[in-house]
């Protein structure tokens, strides 16, 4: 089995080391920069609480060197995507699957969703249906990537916690190429079902990315300080009631109720969101992905989102504004 990894940061590289490390399958990893030198020249370390290894791994900053390949695990941050398409090309053969591991709201979201919206694309995260296109609805799986990692140097991976990588075909099924893949990740020491309602856990995890990313990022608070503070929990409580009409309209039916939720990110205690990072480190956060397009699903579905509305705003002009240093 082949397996190319586009985007071996942090959790990219986490799953590409797994995988080299733990399975039979033939592993290549995409990434550049110091990160991309030190894992040709010294293997990819990662640390965690259990301990740390090295595992030797096959990187390069050039897909076609890989060739078509089995899966295609894309670990971009989902507005990184339309730029990499030319470069993707080489590594789909006919029958790759391209596995969205990737924050926020799919671009695949209505594929074989049925309903009114079937086939719809969102704007949001795919500006004029470039990814729809290239790399083509058919061969999405979707992940939902519950692990936290992080880059600690060049070549150096710490895992932080979670094992979680739900799978999902947009269709429901459990095909052969999903359940293949839930296997070779649950070799790997992840956990990996499938899902047939995987766009319910989708919306779950953004209901967190939603709200509290950017109000992170405005503010510059960890989850217990949001969550702590009458005034933003009450601001990410009614982003979340909102997302929540949104996706109700399209026919998604919530496991747990909002103050669960939040009280689940307070639980997470004094944790930089990843929109928080990216900012202090002059990156380019996810704001399309997690706020927008949730609004522009607002708008489809006649469900007005004026708290997000406002945030959204607010975080646009943050992320225009330079940081002084």
């Amino acid at each position: 089995m082949k397996v190319a990894i586009f985007g071996a940061g942090a959790i990219g590289g986490l799953i590409g080391a797994r995988l080299a490390e733990r399975t039979d399958a033939e592993v290549g990893l995409i990434a550049r920069g110091p990160h991309l030198a030190a894992m040709q020249e010294r293997g990819l370390t990662v640390r965690s609480e259990a301990g740390e290894t090295v595992v030797k791994v096959r990187a390069s900053d050039d897909p076609a060197e890989l060739g078509p390949q089995d899966y295609v695990i894309i670990a971009l941050k989902a507005h990184s995507v339309p730029a990499i398409l030319p470069a993707l090309k080489p590594m789909l053969g006919p029958e790759t699957a391209v596995v969205t591991a990737q924050n926020g709201l799919p671009w695949w979201y209505f594929y074989k969703a049925g309903g009114a919206h079937e086939g719809r694309r969102i704007e949001a995260v795919d500006p004029g249906g470039a990814i729809w296109e290239t790399i083509g609805p058919e061969r999405a799986i979707g992940c939902v990537v519950h692990p936290a990692a992080d880059i600690e140097a060049p070549g150096v991976i710490r895992h932080v916690e979670g094992e979680r990588l739900p799978l999902g075909e947009p269709s429901g099924e459990k095909t052969e190429r999903v359940a293949a893949l839930s296997k070779l990740l649950v070799s790997a020491g992840f956990r990996a079902p499938v899902r047939p309602e995987l766009r319910t856990e989708i919306w779950v995890k953004l209901w967190g990315n939603l709200s509290f990313n950017p109000i992170s990022a405005l503010t510059g608070a960890t989850l217990a300080a949001i969550c702590a503070n009458d005034g933003t929990r009450a601001v990410a409580r009614a982003m979340m009631v909102e997302a929540e009409a949104v996706a109700k309209a399209l026919g998604i039916k919530f496991p747990i109720d909002v103050d669960k939720r939040i009280a689940g990110a307070a639980e997470v205690g004094e944790h930089k969101t990843s929109m928080l990072q990216d900012l202090e480190l002059g990156r380019p956060m996810e704001i399309d992905a997690l706020v927008t397009a949730v609004q522009e699903l607002g708008t489809l579905t006649g469900h007005p989102t004026p708290t997000i509305d406002t945030v959204l705003g607010l975080v646009r002009l943050r992320a225009a504004t330079p940081l002084e240093r």
